[in-house]
């Protein structure tokens, strides 16, 4: 799972992005996120909150039919109370845990930096005209399979089935 990225558009308040890549023997890898904006102002949420997480997860669920392993970093709202009752409801959902401050072994990590670098230096005047942007840029990462096995590549670890006893 990935970490959120939040795009601040001055004065219009904040997009919040989440994603992860998923993979499935046999199939391609897919990139898999959920956008969300904030708007200026105080006293409102300007993160996004389990219920945005789990919703990811839930889509992804209903995209794959299939039972999901998910490997999470360690943000707050991962691992909150809320997070792990809202996980133990899912039969078809396991979760483990990357080690504390392993950004190198996420490799949702790398895709933020890559959609990062291709909004530098663009001035957005709204905060709408960003979550274009972004979606656009997310949209040509999923149909880049070969990048996001790139960016898993990248993290140095192995996605081998265990060998049998």
């Amino acid at each position: 799972m990935t970490p959120v990225v939040t795009i601040s558009g001055r004065r219009s308040g904040r997009l919040s992005v989440a994603g992860l890549i998923a993979m499935r023997p046999g199939s391609r890898t897919r990139l898999c996120h959920r956008l969300r904006g904030h708007p200026a102002g105080k006293g409102t949420r300007r993160s996004m909150g389990e219920r945005d997480f789990i919703a990811l997860i839930d889509g992804v669920h209903q995209l794959v039919r299939a039972p999901i392993v998910l490997v999470w970093d360690r943000l707050n709202t991962h691992v909150s109370r809320r997070m792990r009752d809202l996980v133990a409801e899912r039969e078809w959902l396991t979760v483990f845990l990357l080690p504390a401050y392993s950004p190198d072994l996420n490799p949702v990590e790398w895709v933020w930096a890559h959609v990062k670098r291709s909004l530098a230096n663009l001035a957005v005047m709204a905060l709408d005209q960003l979550e274009a942007l972004v979606r656009n840029r997310l949209k040509r990462l999923q149909y880049r399979p070969h990048t996001l096995d790139g960016f898993i590549a990248g993290t140095g670890l192995t996605l081998d089935t265990p060998a049998s006893p």
